[in-house]
């Protein structure tokens, strides 16, 4: 049975990945407690210790804004680790499947993002995400490499969890309507991973590959806040919120220190085509999250 490594044990991502990769092989977890990512003797020590088939690379360091102020740390995480898992990766030809950010772009395009265009991170953490993938491509592994956007789920902190928090605390909300993206759940990700590594399990040593995994449609931050309260009112009829408007706003009127994209939608028509995977509409795959926490 092949040994599969997940890193990142309490993050969101995950956490749903060791239910999806189960049936693959065997899977041992790591969190930062077992492995700090930031120390690159660690990495090589745990790994080579492991000699995984399979490393699944989760961890991140996701604090966008402190990144700013947390460069050093934000970049060992996210640009630096992953290039050790690749080297480690290429030593034992084993596969390397690393996430990824729609943070790797501006925002300026008018349609969707595909694999093929140019990169511009505006933030400290975009930056250490895109040096990251470029890490894992010069090191030239078998890998797959998954951009992803807006996750969220029913553990850590996301912006689903937020706004029902507020929701719950607040009469009215401010939310940000001029940036466009997919809401993406955590287990819709997890799924579409073990369904990836289950078609390249035949020969793996060749395989090299950049794709966008979210979930199908668009929505603004505005929109999906608004969607989450409908969607919980509908849920729990007889726990009802305090909120009573939901407000758009302008990014402008909402400064934070890092740089957001404006449009985060991507085209996941390469994922599509290679692999024969879908990701549901964000609004199908929120009602089913949401019904499982409610």
């Amino acid at each position: 049975m092949q040994k599969i490594l997940i890193l990142g044990k309490q993050g969101q991502i995950a956490w749903e990945l060791q239910m999806t990769l189960a049936s693959l092989g065997h899977v041992t977890v790591l969190g930062s407690q077992q492995l700090d990512l930031a120390s690159p003797d660690a990495i090589r020590a745990q790994v080579r210790s492991i000699q995984p088939d399979i490393i699944v690379n989760a961890a991140a360091y996701t604090a966008v804004d402190k990144a700013e102020s947390e460069s050093e740390l934000c970049l060992s995480i996210n640009a630096i680790a992953p290039g050790i898992l690749a080297e480690l990766a290429r030593e034992s030809q084993s596969l390397l499947v690393h996430y990824s950010t729609d943070y790797v772009f501006d925002g300026t395009n008018t349609s969707p993002y595909r694999e093929t265009d140019a990169t511009n991170p505006l933030s400290v953490y975009g930056a250490s995400k895109l040096a990251g993938e470029q890490a894992i491509i010069q090191a030239d592994c078998p890998h797959l490499i998954l951009r992803t956007t807006w996750v969220y789920g029913n553990r850590g902190k996301n912006f689903l969890l937020t706004i029902l928090r507020l929701a719950a605390e607040k009469t009215e909300l401010k939310i940000v309507a001029d940036q466009i993206g997919s809401p993406t759940w955590s287990r819709s990700i997890a799924e579409a991973t073990a369904q990836i590594i289950a078609q390249c399990h035949d020969d793996r040593s060749s395989l090299r590959g950049l794709y966008n995994l979210s979930a199908a449609g668009t929505t603004s931050w505005h929109g999906f806040a608004s969607e989450i309260v409908d969607r919980y009112r509908s849920i729990n009829p007889d726990l009802d919120l305090s909120i009573e408007q939901i407000l758009p706003i302008p990014a402008t009127d909402y400064p934070t220190p890092a740089q957001r994209p404006a449009n985060s939608v991507l085209d996941n028509s390469k994922l599509l085509a290679d692999f024969g995977v879908q990701l549901p509409d964000w609004k199908l795959s929120l009602a089913q999250c949401m019904q499982k926490s409610g």
